[in-house]
């Protein structure tokens, strides 16, 4: 035996730890095959998605365990459970209002009242409902042994796939054990209790409660009670509010400082004439992009013109212009940070992925709570779901540049200033640019919902068309929130986007 084949050899017996001559044997002829090779693993058989978890494979044994519980609990309805409960349960609401309108009848009956008549047909409507319940009850059983009986197949085909698949996934994962020792090689104590003791839990409860539902109560609902929740609610606008009180200074400062921006922006899109106005776009366009961008800048703008909304895409200009300057201003600088600080990277990328992964409207109660309602909320909103990419793209640049580079300019005598400025920056510029179009391609996407706080501009257009299905409008006014997007984004960008 040669020293490499020994040391796998000794590789395998520390990884599988239980029959280490059948792993390596059938290790071997998976390793040898060019294409998938018929390997029958027993022990994954019989234990199934337990073996898995005991392997450390938590993947495929939560994916097995999902399959074989829905077996079982097909094979312990079928045979014991109680199928037709819910039958039954109308049969007896329907019986009781039989039982009540019976009284009803006999009272109009002793009263000779007109309503007898209508009471009897009510009841004999009824009756034949109860009849139809009670055949689909019927029906219902019947099908227990036929439900029992899939369910035993299934459970078999999923257990035989797992003995199939077994020495495959588990020879993959000894790979990926090999080039990262950090990954468990499973088959110790902590494994055997999680996996047995979660396969038990998740199988036996999922079977009580499908199989025997009025069983456990405590199944049926959470159990909680509503004074957790109005407590909950009083204490997050207790919070809020003194929040509010005591951030009043810096509230106020942000809203001056976004408003500063934003008023100067309208001013120059909104009051400046539209010649003026057009001529500039198309200049820094054309400077900035080339003349093909600037060609396509001015027939987005006279579209925008023609169609009457140029005064709303002027207002909507200028806050993508607001959120992506102030976005792109910060962000730039964080992310340069964040890349030489690893640590504060790691700190804030959960608070970066709470930013994009919260929906709009949740986002959007707390900063009307701090800033009301208006154009400077939704600037921030906007802000807030945009404003992320321009970061992590910069981190992802700058960690992308080659460090031979960088060593080579550190051994030239570059200070840290002239190896970002010269070094750093340029070579990572198309990953920051990249990051620049996505945050104003997301600052697009809240046009619309920025509406709703007061935002006017253009997502007003949509969001009436969306009230009174208007579809010309909204689709017109849509396309021009596209077009200031591509404009915003080609000045931005310019001929290094190409």
């Amino acid at each position: 035996m040669s020293e490499n084949n020994y040391l796998n050899t000794n590789r395998i017996k520390d990884f599988v730890k239980t029959n280490p001559d059948y792993y390596i044997n059938e290790f071997e002829r998976i390793n040898n095959a060019s294409k998938f090779i018929f390997s029958f693993n027993l022990s994954a058989f019989l234990f199934g998605s337990t073996w898995f978890g005991i392997r450390n494979i938590w993947n495929w044994s939560l994916a097995f365990l999902i399959i074989e519980t829905f077996a079982i609990v097909q094979i312990v309805r079928g045979f014991f459970g109680n199928i037709s409960i819910e039958a039954y349960k109308k049969i007896d609401q329907i019986q009781s209002t039989i039982d009540f309108r019976q009284k009803q009848l006999q009272a109009a009956i002793e009263s000779n009242s007109d309503k007898v008549d209508m009471f009897k047909r009510t009841i004999k409507s009824l009756e034949d409902s109860i009849a139809g319940y009670v055949q689909e009850a019927e029906r219902i059983e019947a099908s227990g042994v036929a439900i029992a009986i899939g369910g035993i197949v299934l459970f078999i085909l999923i257990r035989s796939l797992q003995g199939v698949l077994a020495n495959s996934i588990l020879e993959k994962r000894f790979s990926e054990w090999l080039s990262n020792k950090l990954i468990s090689s499973g088959m110790e104590l902590k494994n055997y209790l999680l996996s047995i003791s979660f396969s038990l839990i998740i199988i036996i409860f999922s079977t009580i409660h499908y199989s025997f539902p009025d069983l456990v109560k405590l199944f049926a609902d959470f159990p909680t009670h509503p004074d957790i929740r109005l407590a909950s609610i009083d204490g997050v606008e207790g919070a809020f509010d003194y929040a509010v009180i005591k951030g009043d200074a810096l509230f106020s400062a942000i809203t001056y400082g976004i408003r500063s921006v934003l008023d100067s922006l309208e001013m120059l899109f909104v009051k400046t004439p539209w010649v003026v106005v057009i001529s500039a776009i198309v200049l820094m366009t054309g400077l900035s992009a080339g003349p093909r961008a600037a060609i396509y800048s001015l027939a987005f703008l006279a579209y925008m013109g023609f169609l009457g909304f140029w005064v709303k895409a002027m207002t909507t200009l200028a806050l993508l212009g607001t959120a992506a300057i102030l976005s792109i201003s910060i962000g730039i600088p964080l992310g340069i940070y964040c890349a030489t600080r690893p640590k504060f990277y790691s700190f804030i990328r959960p608070i970066m992925d709470f930013m994009q992964t919260m929906p709009a409207f949740v986002f959007m109660i707390p900063v009307i709570a701090f800033f009301g309602t208006g154009k400077v909320s939704a600037v921030i909103i906007t802000m807030i779901f945009g404003g992320t990419p321009v970061v992590r793209l910069t981190v992802l640049g700058l960690k992308g540049v080659p460090e031979a580079i960088r060593e080579a300019a550190i051994a030239y005598g570059a200070s840290k200033w002239y190896l970002l400025t010269k070094v750093d920056l340029p070579l990572a510029m198309p990953t920051i640019l990249a990051g620049v179009n996505q945050t104003v391609m997301l600052s697009l996407a809240m046009v619309v919902v920025a509406s709703l706080i007061g935002a006017k501009g253009l997502g007003q257009d949509v969001l009436e068309a969306l009230q009174y299905a208007n579809v010309g409008q909204g689709i017109l006014a849509g396309i021009a929130i596209l077009f200031c997007a591509l404009i915003l984004d080609q000045v931005i960008q310019g001929k290094k986007k190409m």
